[in-house]
């Protein structure tokens, strides 16, 4: 039903911003609920943020809310995930998520509840 691909990513400096987007093929966004997760090296993949599909309701993990903005451009087809005064600790690889599904917003921060994936994008905070 969509088919998503991740961009944006690249090295960054401590401090420094990206702006990550993710291009969906398919029906248009309205229709899903679409998320952003991250998997630092050699830990599990985490919830980041997430959209939701009829309302455009956003959710954030605590502590990223605040430096990190999701968004999407329906007529373009593409999620963004803004990032600002980011961290080593913020690198990780980043995927992006969708669901048909209309998600409550305590089911948003499950992987296991979306079942379209991108590729992964790989960002790396360094100085």
């Amino acid at each position: 039903q969509v088919q998503l691909l991740e961009s944006g990513g690249g090295l960054v400096q401590p401090g420094g911003s990206l702006r990550l987007s993710c291009s969906a093929s398919g029906r248009n966004l309205y229709g899903y609920t679409m998320a952003w997760f991250r998997q630092p090296p050699g830990k599990d993949r985490a919830f980041v943020a997430a959209i939701k599909r009829a309302s455009g309701g956003t959710s954030y993990v605590n502590s990223l809310k605040g430096r990190f903005t999701i968004s999407r451009d329906s007529a373009k087809k593409t999620l963004y995930l803004q990032m600002n005064s980011l961290n080593p600790e913020d690198t990780a690889v980043y995927y992006c998520a969708a669901t048909s599904r209309g998600l409550i917003t305590s089911s948003l921060a499950g992987d296991g509840e979306y079942d379209t994936w991108g590729q992964g994008t790989q960002v790396t905070v360094s100085s």
